[in-house]
């Protein structure tokens, strides 16, 4: 019976690798992951997901951060469900198109409109797109290692972009004033955005949240430039305020961009923006097939209406600190070196001395081995489904885990 059940995985993998280039692209390519990490999943359900081995996992990455509720929540599905049976995508929006806008707007204080699409690429998009459009200028500021999405002005990768795709790109440091006020001034007049992400969330590397002074003196810049300032929030969004990211930092944008976990796994993406960029937004041409498809935007408000509800954020707060302080303390038992970072609701955990992550993989392939699903180098997350006995059967994982890695 094991046998039959690690040949599913295989045995999908290898179908894959005849019709599919690589086998599988992008971040969700199991071979990016430590040694046996399972490619393909059967179901999921609250905090729980199960692969295509029938074997079950406590999951910290939530689908790479869609779901916020949990997997599968019932008010979501139901809200979801009564909508597939009235359409889709149809020749235009339904209703739940303008309703979603209203309370999106009520929700997000900086906003004064919203507009829709798909994909968080999508989303970051369209607002460098409304700058220009509002500002008739071409530079655009982004922190060096920022990760915006997966197109060939801002992918990571460098196959298949030109330098022309990046020509009007120019770079700072993340938290750095000095860093950012030299940018401005490269731009030169055509300055048409300051692009920053929620909180500095690079790959393998130490989250750090924006201190309020470097978020001041990017909204002063952009406004004595007359250019928009725009909040990357598709990873963070909704997981630190419902409002947005940085109103934890006192400072508004003139443009964000959110996705993940607005519609709880249902595949949408937004715009916010205010009314100095309305008739720029009113401008550029956007679109996609299924950008106005309503069963999504159903989810959507059921989730924004849920997570305002039900004190989700504060949950996830105490049920993310709960495994911090669990994981620091089982480090110190067994004498192993952790740098713990970023919100707590959206951790990375990182082994000092570690360059290689060679005891990283290794205590995330032991955590895997009982049941707990880690990732070695990039944000996890938790969800409203995350409960303390969740927590604690994790906790006791990690803790042999550690053990594990502690004695190698």
């Amino acid at each position: 019976m094991n046998q039959q059940v690690i040949d599913l995985d295989r045995t999908l993998r290898a179908r894959a690798t005849r019709v599919i280039p690589g086998g599988m692209w992008g971040h969700q390519n199991a071979p990016r992951l430590p040694e046996g990490y399972p490619q393909y999943f059967s179901r999921a359900e609250g905090c729980r997901t199960w692969d295509a081995n029938g074997r079950e996992y406590i999951d910290f990455i939530c689908g790479w951060g869609p779901m916020i509720l949990g997997y599968n929540d019932a008010d979501v599905e139901a809200a979801a469900a009564d909508q597939r049976k009235r359409g889709d995508a149809m020749n235009g929006p339904s209703e739940r198109l303008v309703e979603l806008a209203e309370l999106v707007v009520e929700t997000v204080p900086h906003a004064d409109w919203a507009m829709f699409s798909k994909n968080g690429t999508d989303a970051t998009t369209a607002c460098i797109t409304i700058a220009r459009s509002g500002t008739g200028r071409r530079k655009v500021l982004v922190a060096r290692g920022a990760y915006h999405g997966a197109i060939p002005w801002c992918t990571p990768s460098v196959a298949g972009v030109t330098e022309e795709d990046r020509a009007h790109l120019i770079h700072y440091d993340y938290n750095d004033l000095a860093s950012l006020e030299t940018a401005v001034e490269q731009a030169k007049g055509d300055l048409a955005a300051i692009l920053v992400s929620a909180f500095k969330h690079d790959l393998g590397k130490e989250h750090v949240l924006p201190n309020s002074a470097f978020a001041r003196r990017a909204r002063e810049l952009a406004d004595e430039a007359d250019a928009a300032l725009i909040v990357d929030d598709v990873r963070a969004g909704f997981r630190l305020d419902l409002g947005g990211s940085w109103e934890l930092v006192g400072v508004r944008p003139d443009l964000a961009a959110w996705s993940k976990a607005i519609a709880n796994g249902h595949a949408l993406a937004a715009v916010t923006g205010n009314n100095r960029f309305r008739e720029g937004a009113t401008r550029i041409f956007t679109t996609g097939s299924f950008w106005t498809s309503s069963v999504s935007m159903a989810a959507a408000i059921a989730t924004i209406r849920k997570l305002r509800d039900t004190g989700a954020i504060a949950h996830m707060k105490a049920m993310g600190q709960r495994f911090r302080d669990g994981l620091e303390a089982q480090a110190k038992r067994h004498g192993l070196a952790i740098r713990q970072s970023g919100p707590v609701q959206m951790p990375v955990v990182l082994f000092d001395d570690d360059a290689d992550r060679r005891i990283g993989n290794a205590f995330c392939q032991e955590a895997l081995a009982r049941g707990v699903y880690l990732h070695p180098a990039h944000t996890m997350f938790l969800s409203a489904a995350h409960q303390q006995a969740d927590i604690d059967t994790a906790l006791a994982a990690t803790d042999e885990a550690m053990a594990a890695v502690a004695r190698r």
